[in-house]
């Protein structure tokens, strides 16, 4: 297990999932630490796996514009198993996480357009056992701290 991270590493991870570029002087400012001391942190945190690694985040509205929502959505138990494979084969789905509350999945979907993203709001509500969703329709990222996925589909290795 991975010993806690401490109020400067925590500052540090802020700073570098803001600008991941940011240069070692100027975090080692933001936290009052000595550049040296700052290098050999983010050095630690990545021998220790906290840092996996650095990427590059796209603005979408210029790569590639979409429409992205959260849809939470409340099944039938029984049809969980087979409820997960169908999103599976939508490339439309992102993220599906199972939650806590009044829903039992929570899903992150990016479709090209308001109409593609309707019909495929129908295929998920009349999927098998789904007995009520509830969409947001993502407008602006205030914060993004993200990591970069390794593929845009669905991936079950949570």
């Amino acid at each position: 297990m991975t010993a806690p991270l401490d109020e400067i590493d925590s500052k540090i991870l802020a700073l570098l999932m803001d600008d991941a570029r940011m240069p070692t002087a100027t975090i080692a400012r933001h936290v009052a630490i000595a550049r040296t001391t700052a290098i050999a942190r983010i050095s630690a945190l990545e021998k220790r796996g906290v840092i996996a690694g650095y990427g590059v985040r796209l603005n979408q509205a210029v790569f590639h514009p979409v429409v992205r929502a959260y849809v939470g959505i409340s099944l039938d138990p029984r049809s969980a198993a087979a409820f997960v494979k169908t999103l599976q084969a939508m490339p439309e789905v992102e993220t599906l996480c199972a939650v806590s509350g009044s829903m039992d999945y929570m899903v992150t979907l990016r479709c090209r357009s308001n109409a593609e993203l309707d019909l495929l709001l129908d295929r998920i509500g009349t999927a098998d056992g789904v007995r009520q969703t509830a969409t947001s329709i993502i407008l602006t990222h205030r914060i993004d701290r993200s990591p970069i996925p390794d593929q845009p589909a669905l991936s079950t290795s949570q």
